[in-house]
């Protein structure tokens, strides 16, 4: 009985080896793009890279361990997570309102030290943020809200 059940689990596991995620990567810079629109200092660019762009672009690198089912698909459940709730790549796409609000809370989730997730870090331990990359991104995440809103108000005014 306990092969039978062994040897079915078994079964199970290599099957759903062959149900994969579809992969979040793109060969190219979309043109919805935060970098389309907006500037991005080389050394932002560089700590988006390192500690945000697995989750919230269309870029994610993926490690080995992620072929292995289902891990895999954790792993892709958190990204489609972070994109939907930022998505660096579509950016652009977002209105004026809701691009604020993202930076908004690019903000508070640096600040508070809630991003890179700590399951995110565990693996990425490069991707932990220094208190200099932490200010950065955060003086960044503000001119950028600041430049938004008078973008807005000037889009605004010539209605």
């Amino acid at each position: 009985m306990k092969k039978k059940i062994l040897f079915t689990l078994l079964a199970i596991f290599v099957i759903i080896q062959f149900i994969r995620p579809t992969r979040n990567v793109s060969s190219t810079v979309s043109p919805n793009d935060i970098t389309k629109v907006y500037a991005v200092p080389a050394d932002v660019q560089q700590v988006l890279k390192v500690s945000c762009n697995d989750c919230h672009s269309n870029n994610t690198e993926y490690p080995w361990y992620t072929n292995i089912q289902p891990i895999g698909w954790w792993m892709q459940a958190h990204v489609n997570g972070g994109k939907y709730h930022l998505d660096f790549s579509s950016f652009a796409t977002y209105d004026a309102k809701r691009q604020h609000h993202k930076m908004e809370e690019v903000i508070e989730q640096v600040k508070g030290n809630h991003m890179p997730l700590n399951s995110y870090l565990w693996i990425h331990k490069e991707a932990r943020l220094s208190e200099a990359q932490r200010t950065l991104l955060i003086n960044w995440a503000e001119q950028l809200r600041q430049q938004i809103a008078a973008d807005k108000d000037i889009a605004e005014e010539s209605k």
